[in-house]
């Protein structure tokens, strides 16, 4: 169908992997809520109830992560400290009819077992899906002190082996149709590691054609590859993903060209799934994470509305559940300045490109 394939189309400095801003005892299984700890959610307007009904079932909306106290009277009843939400704030998140997913990230700051990956699953309704992102013990190139810095070459970066066990096994085992994306998001290289991009493309190559089948435990999920660095975006990439069946995860972040430079590798990986994580907007620059950190919280409201990107990402959206394809976007708080009002203005423009 050329004439639909013409239509189509958090984040943070890369952390120690001990910084983890979900901190939960490692190991631990999320333990149920008491009364007293039992987070409530908002109740939502029947015109947000409306906007949800009218959205295909094969899109999940959502946000990077769920402990954000600014988001009382959005997500939350009121509001409960960051603590709280982080061990017991998913249900709640997951009962908001427009957030039918979300990109777990704490997996990035140290592996996760299957048995936390089911405390989550259980959480959450049959037809939500999770985002998660790759450990950096196979997703950094480097190895990185306790302020976030590379110190020296990461040996398992990329090994194949380590991410079957420390990661998809898991997953699968854990989540099991809950599932919607496994992405492997690639710190940003030193220049030492791109001047070598083919080996680096052999060894993506080897690692995700490694990887176990999702199907039959999750049958929509797709693996997705996000970059960080634009000497990734070239036709080579898009053989390796296509050889591994695996799919090109759209990064809207400053590192990176706009939304609508990254679209023709969807164009050329087309039909597919469609994964996105709109992590950081453009006026910040490359390295903006803490000022729009600081400038957007507590994340209750649209600071700095980026149209554009939005605009593009409803029709990429539209053109790909048009199609019959799932979709998973999650949006940062760093987007716009509120990732739940960033993922309702999201879903009103994909609404007005519907049929």
């Amino acid at each position: 169908m050329p004439g639909l394939q013409d239509s189509l189309f958090d984040d943070a400095p890369t952390p120690s992997p001990r910084a983890d801003p979900e901190a939960a005892p490692v190991g631990a299984r999320p333990r149920p809520a008491s009364t007293a700890e039992r987070v409530q959610a908002v109740a939502v307007p029947e015109s947000v109830h409306a906007l949800a009904a009218a959205l295909p079932r094969a899109l999940h909306l959502g946000t990077s992560s769920w402990h954000f106290p600014g988001w009382a009277g959005l997500v939350w009843e009121r509001e409960y400290a960051q603590p709280v939400l982080s061990r017991h704030g998913l249900a709640a998140y997951a009962r908001h009819p427009l957030l039918r997913g979300v990109s777990l990230d704490r997996s990035f700051y140290r592996p996760l077992s299957a048995s936390q990956y089911a405390g989550y699953a259980a959480q959450v309704p049959d037809d939500f899906r999770f985002v998660v992102k790759a450990p950096s013990l196979v997703a950094d190139a480097l190895v990185r002190g306790e302020d976030g810095r590379g110190m020296q070459p990461n040996p398992a970066f990329l090994d194949p082996t380590l991410a079957v066990e420390q990661f998809v096994a898991p997953a699968i085992e854990g989540l099991g149709a809950r599932i919607g994306a496994l992405v492997f998001q690639l710190s940003p290289l030193p220049a030492a590691f791109l001047a070598r991009m083919p080996e680096l493309l052999d060894r993506l190559s080897v690692m995700l054609r490694a990887l176990p089948p999702l199907r039959p435990a999750a049958p929509d999920a797709v693996v997705a590859v996000e970059v960080r660095n634009p000497e990734w975006l070239t036709p080579e990439l898009v053989a390796v993903l296509r050889d591994a069946g695996a799919t090109y995860c759209l990064g809207l972040h400053p590192k990176l060209p706009p939304i609508g430079e990254q679209i023709p590798l969807l164009r050329a990986l087309w039909p597919g799934p469609l994964v996105c994580r709109w992590n950081l907007n453009r006026k910040h620059g490359a390295f903006g994470y803490e000022e729009a950190k600081g400038l957007y919280e507590p994340f209750d409201r649209l600071v700095d509305p980026d149209l554009g990107t939005r605009e593009a990402l409803a029709r990429v959206i539209a053109g790909t559940v048009g199609a019959g394809q799932p979709a998973y976007v999650t949006i940062n708080n760093k987007a716009e300045g509120s990732a739940p009002l960033s993922v309702a203005a999201l879903a009103e423009a994909v609404r007005t490109r519907l049929p």
